[in-house]
């Protein structure tokens, strides 16, 4: 039978999804398999951490404390997927004097899987973001936005699948509609296309045709507008097929993932956790043999920041 997933726990840096009582019953362990998602968002050219000036943030993020937590991760657990939700570029000199090149090779370098593209990862223009992807490791990944004119045609890559210990885990991606946020100039012949039917139509593709266990979308749309536009929740309760949603653009800081019911009554995971990298997404997923998914009763406990 195919595998199935529920979900053991998730955190958020260092919030952690605790399942409450007895979660796996009397299910032999070597029937499990633990897949731990880490995850970012809205790095914005954070290389160092914040400076000791008495500000709420003073000493958080910076690379080389993600860097360290990310490995003991992965020395700690076999199976780790490491993803962007996009806004890796803008907003330190770092990005004005290097152009984004710091960032890319820093993430190739800490293990990262993929990426999606955000507004501002833009900011150095089309061409610019080309050059950069060229020092990167990691793809970038989105389903939404046609390159197919442009420079990034055969580097923007509009799903991705990775195999970890036999579980197939189909990652996608969209953005934000552009237009408002980013000058034509910089975005040259990139066009914006519907977010929710194209991540549907991906979704179903990975799901139904190529036998993924588990999808994930990378989303630079935002978490929750009042306004009458797309946003995670929105996208997660219009999906079909999609099992997690890594958000981005709107640098909320979620104390815990949200759990939206799907266009087909499943639930769709949703979680964001900020910017600057002040806090790192974790996720533990748990695979199992010939059983159906089950969600166990979670809590989750803050227990600090990187």
């Amino acid at each position: 039978m195919k595998r199935r997933s529920f979900i053991k726990r998730s955190s958020t840096g260092a919030l952690v999804l605790m399942a409450g009582g007895n979660a796996f019953g009397s299910i032999p362990t070597h029937d499990l398999l633990n897949l731990c998602i880490l995850h970012t968002n809205d790095m914005h050219s954070r290389v160092e951490a914040f400076p000791m000036d008495g500000s709420r943030n003073q000493g958080l993020g910076g690379l080389a404390k993600r860097a360290s937590l990310i490995k003991k991760i992965k020395d700690q657990e076999k199976h780790v997927l490491l993803l962007d939700a996009g806004d890796i570029f803008q907003g330190t000199p770092y990005f004005n004097f290097f152009e984004g090149e710091v960032e890319m090779k820093a993430m190739s370098m800490m293990g990262y899987d993929a990426a999606t593209i955000g507004n501002h990862d833009f900011d150095g223009g089309i061409d610019s973001l080309s050059k950069q992807l060229d020092v990167a490791s990691f793809p970038m990944i989105n389903c939404n936005y046609d390159v197919s004119n442009t420079v990034l045609h055969d580097k923007v890559l509009p799903y991705k699948i990775f195999n970890k210990g036999g579980i197939t885990i189909g990652v996608t991606g969209v953005g934000i509609e552009l237009n408002s946020l980013v000058p034509k100039n910089l975005t040259k012949e990139t066009r914006y296309q519907d977010p929710v039917s194209h991540l549907n139509k991906t979704a179903s593709i990975l799901k139904n045709e190529l036998s993924c266990d588990y999808v994930i979308c990378l989303s630079h749309i935002g978490y929750k507008y009042t306004e009458d536009k797309i946003d995670d929740l929105g996208l997660a309760a219009s999906s079909a097929n999609v099992d997690l949603i890594i958000g981005g653009h709107t640098h909320t800081f979620l104390n815990e993932p949200v759990i939206v019911k799907n266009a087909e009554g499943n639930a769709t995971i949703v979680n964001q956790v900020g910017w600057a990298g002040i806090m790192l997404g974790r996720l533990d997923i748990q695979f199992e043999w010939n059983r159906k998914n089950n969600c166990t009763s979670c809590k989750n406990l803050f227990i600090g920041k990187i």
